[in-house]
């Protein structure tokens, strides 16, 4: 793709794109600027909660057993909305419904399966901290309700788009359709989305890492020993690495995008609940191992490359270490018992 100038709206950027990919970005740049247009909405509705009510919980537990807010429950209506409005999405996959939507009204021309977490981080909504958006996009397999497992169970391989909208100081849109990573920022003055950065390429290796380390003693062993590997002093490897957390996965992801590290998210050995991990893969894990990766960046479980894990359930969690390839490359290193 030819190079854009900084500040393209996104509008025009999508027509370029589509215009040098026509076989695979014609519908693709129509569903993108749809999500881009419900991340408005949903921009706008976090920034007047606690003007209009919003803020707190609902009352209600989701399918993975956590407490419900009104902004979750809101943010994905407004994103349902968008995505259904567009015509091409046949099935949608949420965190905030218990199975995933079949789009009965959807037509022929309904070739994109979404996966979405509405509101990443969502715990610090009520604190005004920082939170996302994550959508993963891929091609519809089957044809009709019966044919969900076809259409929802595909690897991270399989994502033909994938992005995050982070909604901080700035709303920051930030896509991949397979062509490299791109950050857009809204601009409240004209409500759009304008480019402010192209082709983004994640360091090497960082001096940053990002874990909640208040579960450290829940940790398997090997997570322990890299974790305490990054905070030793050691001048000769440019150690210790400084601790950054936001409680935002959206926040951290994009810090270490631009700055290059490690975010963590490990396996809790004392909960049976989570075995494997609290990440979902379809909606979280796999989105952003796409967007890392096309930044070239790495992805991993420890021992396993997200992108290439099978899904066997809409909602199923694995851990993740995902960054600058060298830094993930250590990590692995650790969990593999090379160190």
């Amino acid at each position: 793709m030819e190079i854009a100038s900084i500040g393209q709206a996104l509008p025009r950027y999508l027509i370029q794109a589509e215009h040098e990919r026509p076989e695979t970005m014609r519908d693709l740049a129509t569903l993108l600027y749809q999500i881009s247009l419900a991340s408005k909405a949903i921009a706008r509705e976090l920034g007047r909660a606690a003007l209009t009510g919003t803020l707190g919980m609902t009352g209600e537990v989701n399918v993975q057993g956590e407490l419900v807010k009104k902004l979750d429950v809101l943010a994905n209506e407004i994103i349902v909305e968008a995505l259904e409005d567009s015509g091409l999405v046949s099935t949608i996959v949420s965190e905030e419904l218990d199975e995933p939507l079949y789009l009965e009204k959807a037509g022929e021309r309904a070739k994109y399966v979404v996966c979405l977490d509405p509101v990443d981080g969502s715990s610090n909504i009520d604190v005004n901290g920082i939170v996302g958006t994550f959508f993963s996009i891929r091609d519809r397999k089957g044809q009709g309700p019966d044919q969900l497992a076809a259409d929802v169970l595909q690897p991270g391989t399989a994502q033909v788009a994938a992005g995050y909208v982070m909604y901080g100081p700035s709303t920051v849109f930030v896509y991949t359709a397979r062509d490299g990573l791109h950050a857009f920022t809204l601009d409240p003055t004209l409500g759009e989305f304008l480019l402010s950065q192209e082709g983004i390429r994640i360091p090497a290796r960082g001096k940053t890492y990002s874990v909640n380390e208040g579960n450290f003693h829940r940790w398997h062993p090997y997570t322990r020993r890299l974790v305490e590997h990054l905070r030793t002093i050691d001048k000769a490897t440019d150690r210790p690495y400084s601790l950054r957390y936001t409680g935002s996965m959206v926040a951290d992801l994009h810090r270490t995008l631009l700055e290059g590290g490690l975010f963590l998210y490990p396996a809790d050995v004392d909960d049976p609940k989570k075995p494997t991990g609290k990440l979902r893969l379809l909606y979280e894990a796999a989105p952003a191992a796409l967007v890392v990766e096309q930044a070239g960046g790495r992805a991993s479980t420890g021992t396993e490359q997200i992108l290439e894990i099978q899904p066997t359930s809409p909602h199923q969690r694995v851990p993740l270490i995902i960054g600058s390839p060298e830094d993930v490359a250590l990590a692995e290193d650790f969990y593999q018992e090379r160190r």
